[in-house]
């Protein structure tokens, strides 16, 4: 396998846990938002809201990682 396959594999890795951590966001934040309208508000709730954080923070590095190797791919040839 070529280095420039090897990249495209990685940044698609990189893009599927993208999409893993955005269904995690919505999914918290679905439940987190329904205790809210409850007024749930309880340790579950703040939970919930330290872990969205988390996802986001974890979602900036992830999205900021792919755009570097996609920049990175016009750097090689086969």
């Amino acid at each position: 396998m070529s280095k420039i396959d090897e990249k495209k594999e990685y940044i698609g890795l990189l893009k599927s846990y993208i999409n893993v951590i955005v269904a995690f966001i919505l999914a918290v934040g679905a439940g987190v938002s329904k205790m809210y309208l409850s007024d749930n508000i309880s340790l579950l709730f703040w939970i919930g809201i330290i872990f969205i954080s988390l996802f986001v923070v974890l979602f900036m590095i992830i999205a900021r990682k792919t755009h570097l190797e996609i920049k990175s791919l016009k750097d090689l040839k086969d």
